[in-house]
């Protein structure tokens, strides 16, 4: 999806714009257009000030179904701190405050710079408003056993449809954004921009590598025989980044999650200086070292015990906890009052 805007009387919001919408059991991609000034808000469902991200949920004007738009500040760009950007005529400061040789100001840059970056997800599933409901958050150290018990009958009925992954391999849909694709059945894939990154600024740089092979779910379906595509995936993707965006792979961050995001292989790339969703030891594993553990035991994410979190609106902590290995977070009101005196 491209991140045009449009420009009226100094407000930035998004152009009108086919949004592709990929519903059950169906290989067609339908296509609605949705505007903003449609949209009306029912309620916030996270507020995220350290990642100056917002998710509200509503609906658009006689639609019926749920919607989902998140907002996202952009990061600064490099190539706009200069007396055309930031810096030119039209920017305006309002001041706060100024003591000595210390101000304090809010700006106001030109337009043409100071978009924010918009998702929106519609029609939207229980599955979605549960991911971006803020939410109290627990890590599962998984065994094995665990996964075959518990986590894997719950995939079988609760995954995301994968319909959207297999239009893109399929070329399908998205085939502008792709930047590199193997076609190889075996140890194929494809790059592209991940949606939470613009497709130019460096320092947000986030790609998607996509597997061809279909039924490897995550990490616990790897062994020995995927290693030739695991390191195709990883020298081919360090290739064409250094190409196309001048990022040696010594900065690059190549990793999974683990649990992912949808269950059909994919692999992270991310600039190491971003700070993107997901890159903390509770959830992703680096490539590298996936590598190194299948290479000293081919079936090691067969028998490792992997931690991952889970929030209590999942479905998946409900199976969990009905089983006794965690836990509700029951808030007491009066130690909160405590707390605050």
């Amino acid at each position: 999806m491209s991140d045009e805007n449009c420009v009226k009387d100094d407000c930035v919001a998004p152009c009108p714009k086919k949004l592709k919408i990929n519903h059950e059991n169906e290989d067609i991609i339908n296509e609605t257009t949705l505007l903003l000034k449609d949209f009306i808000v029912e309620k916030v469902l996270n507020n995220n000030s350290n990642r100056k991200t917002v998710c509200i949920q509503g609906k658009f004007k006689d639609k019926s179904d749920l919607g989902l738009i998140i907002l996202e500040k952009n990061a600064f760009k490099e190539n706009d701190l200069n007396s055309e950007g930031y810096f030119c005529q039209d920017t305006k400061l309002r001041t706060f405050f100024q003591n000595d040789i210390y101000g304090n100001y809010e700006c106001y840059p030109r337009s043409q710079i100071n978009g924010v970056k918009t998702t929106i997800i519609y029609p939207a599933t229980e599955k979605h408003i549960s991911k971006y409901n803020q939410q109290e958050v627990h890590i599962v150290l998984e065994t094995p056993e665990l996964y075959e018990k518990l986590t894997l009958p719950h995939l079988a009925k609760e995954q995301f449809n994968l319909q959207w992954v297999y239009n893109i391999l399929e070329g399908k849909s998205e085939q502008d954004r792709i930047i590199h694709n193997n076609t190889s059945e075996t140890e194929g894939f494809v790059l592209l921009p991940d949606l939470k990154w613009d497709g130019i600024t460096k320092e947000t740089l986030y790609l998607l590598a996509i597997v061809r092979q279909r039924g490897i779910k995550s990490l616990r379906d790897l062994d020995e025989g995927h290693l030739p595509l695991l390191k195709r995936v990883r020298d081919e993707g360090k290739k064409k980044i250094l190409e196309k965006y001048k990022v040696p792979g010594s900065q690059l961050r190549i990793y999974f999650h683990y649990q992912p995001s949808f269950y059909h292989l994919h692999i992270h790339f991310t600039y190491l200086r971003h700070e993107a969703p997901g890159i903390y030891v509770e959830k992703s594993h680096l490539l590298d070292t996936v590598i190194d553990n299948i290479e000293m035991m081919g079936n090691y994410y067969k028998m490792a015990t992997l931690p991952f979190t889970v929030r209590e609106m999942d479905n998946i902590f409900n199976v969990y906890e009905t089983n006794g290995h965690i836990k509700r977070i029951e808030t007491n009101v009066e130690n909160i009052e405590l707390i605050d005196k």
